[in-house]
């Protein structure tokens, strides 16, 4: 794919018959530089089974962070190739998440105590992330097809997201990213990302193969 064919670039609103897509994209960025990304951690299973899961999970009844409503996708001549996620923290969460597994589970025809060992891996990784910073619109889950990066794609997506939460009010953004995933954090930081906290940890460094997650601001007025 040349760079002229961003010419060919729209970028949508998800739609629910992009969870499969989606899925994918999550699985991506979970990813990232690291020896095994977040999902596979915390669901423990295949890839097939994990992206099974975030299909199911990017197209529950209830929305949350990681369900196609929160979602942005571009696309070149009509084919996905990449996508993002940004949030209310307060409201699609991760408590509007852990409402969502049990419709999840339900579809899977997995019993409920069927999750209860992701579930603890699932408490033990969210207690390495960042805090929170409050009133901040969260991005989340920035993935491109690896054929089409470096080409300015993830750019525009990020720049639509970031007007997508000053339009809804909100002042900063806020960005997770694991420590050590230098091209993506000076990505950010030519789009005036800063990095405001680290936070390493020693259970974080052994499943994941990171030391940590850092969170990085900027300012959205």
């Amino acid at each position: 794919m040349q760079k002229e064919n961003l010419k060919n670039l729209t970028i949508r609103p998800a739609r629910k018959e992009d969870a499969r897509f989606l899925a994918r994209m999550i699985l991506m960025a979970g990813r990232a530089h690291v020896k095994k990304g977040i999902w596979e951690v915390v669901l423990g299973g295949t890839v097939e089974e994990c992206l099974t899961f975030l299909g199911i999970l990017a197209a529950t009844q209830t929305p949350h962070l990681f369900h196609y409503s929160c979602y942005l996708v571009a696309e070149i001549d009509n084919q996905p190739v990449a996508s993002l996620g940004g949030y209310d923290p307060q409201v699609m969460g991760y408590h509007a998440l852990k409402q969502a597994i049990p419709e999840v589970l339900k579809k899977l025809k997995l019993p409920g105590d069927a999750s209860n060992d992701a579930g603890n891996r699932s408490e033990r990784i969210l207690s390495c992330l960042p805090r929170e910073i409050i009133g901040s619109w969260v991005i989340d889950s920035v993935a491109t097809l690896t054929e089409c990066r470096r080409k300015g794609i993830a750019g525009k997506l990020l720049e639509e997201i970031l007007e997508q939460g000053r339009s809804r009010g909100f002042t900063r953004a806020q960005i997770n990213l694991y420590i050590g995933n230098v091209p993506a954090q000076k990505a950010y930081e030519k789009l005036g990302f800063k990095v405001v906290e680290e936070k390493f940890d020693q259970y974080f460094e052994g499943e994941i193969g990171s030391p940590g997650m850092l969170s990085m601001v900027r300012e959205l007025s």
